[in-house]
């Protein structure tokens, strides 16, 4: 009886660890790694994202200087949009090295994002997640040996509202050919319905896709604005995540939108509460009526609008909250 209780007692120890021992070595020795649902950096410390995007893609000159003035209002994490060249001018493998170079020196963590897949299936010109692998690869010299300091968000709201079942099965081929040249980088991967997944499609799928990745190395991004105008929304969708060992990220959210008010309070708490990253739309520049979205005014870090002085400033803000990656 006594041997019997043993053993029921290792394996119940062993089925607890299983999820803490799945990270490869190969990774926790490279860069970021995900384990049991969360980020680790290379030194093996818990990493939470606190930060914000800025649209390299469309202001190239602005970024050396926003980037110091994020890091100095205190972020660690700064999500930045390239473009693959489909519909913005190409975001060329120099540019991307003086971008990490960059987010290097402000010791912030490097999110790299290809903006153009934004909206497939329904957004005039918008590429598939084929065709930011097909990026990635092009610009690949600039990235291996950056596991440290650089995550790759494979392609921006991968779809729209039409077709958005394909989600699943591209994404998972977009990580596959991703590994099987070389990356092994953490990867983000962003909901369809224009990133708020809506549809539940990315939620109701994670775990395959997760799983599909053989590094699981995969961190999951939800985007929150209108489809998220209640706390309780704002709970049900990350919990499902939290409760199911799976790594989430807010990867955008603002204070406003035109689809809908979204509850930004309860973003941010949940987050703070959860441990889960976020990183708020955006830091200036923002155009097409949604001028609203701006954290600065004209990229000035003096000029703090109200949605800037809520993220950086505000309860469970990112003064108040973000930690540096100890790889710095």
């Amino acid at each position: 009886m006594v041997k019997r209780w043993a053993l029921v007692a290792v394996a119940t120890l062993l089925a607890a660890l299983a999820p803490l021992l799945s990270a490869p070595a190969a990774s926790a020795a490279n860069g970021f790694y995900v384990s049991n649902g969360r980020l680790y950096d290379a030194n093996g410390s818990e990493f939470v994202m606190r930060g914000v995007n800025h649209a390299h893609a469309w202001y190239p000159d602005r970024t050396a200087q926003a980037l110091k003035d994020i890091k100095a209002l205190g972020a660690n994490t700064v999500r930045v949009v390239l473009s693959t060249g489909a519909r913005w001018t190409w975001t060329s493998t120099s540019a991307v090295s003086t971008i990490v170079s960059q987010c290097r020196s402000s010791k912030l963590v490097c999110v790299l994002e290809a903006h153009d897949t934004t909206g497939y299936g329904e957004q005039s010109g918008a590429v598939d997640l084929n065709k930011a692998v097909d990026y990635w690869l092009g610009v690949k010299s600039a990235l291996v040996g950056q596991e440290r300091y650089v995550i790759v968000n494979i392609g921006n709201e991968p779809y729209g509202n039409n077709n958005y079942g394909n989600w699943a099965n591209d994404t998972r081929n977009a990580i596959s050919r991703l590994r099987s040249n070389g990356f092994t980088h953490t990867l983000v991967v962003d909901a369809p319905n224009w990133g708020q997944d809506w549809s539940n499609t990315m939620r109701d799928n994670a775990s395959s896709v997760f799983n599909a990745d053989p590094q699981r190395n995969t961190v999951f991004s939800i985007h929150m604005y209108g489809v998220y105008d209640t706390a309780a929304e704002v709970t049900s969708y990350l919990n499902t995540f939290v409760n199911n060992r799976l790594p989430i990220v807010v990867g955008e959210f603002g204070d406003n939108h035109s689809d809908g008010n979204p509850d930004e309070n309860a973003i941010m708490a949940t987050a703070q509460s959860q441990r889960i990253g976020y990183l708020g739309w955006s830091w200036s520049g923002n155009g097409g009526g949604v001028e609203y979205l701006d954290m600065v005014s004209g990229f000035n870090r003096a000029g703090l609008t109200n949605w800037g002085n809520r993220i950086f400033n505000g309860s469970n803000g990112i003064r108040a909250t973000s930690r540096q990656a100890t790889v710095y």
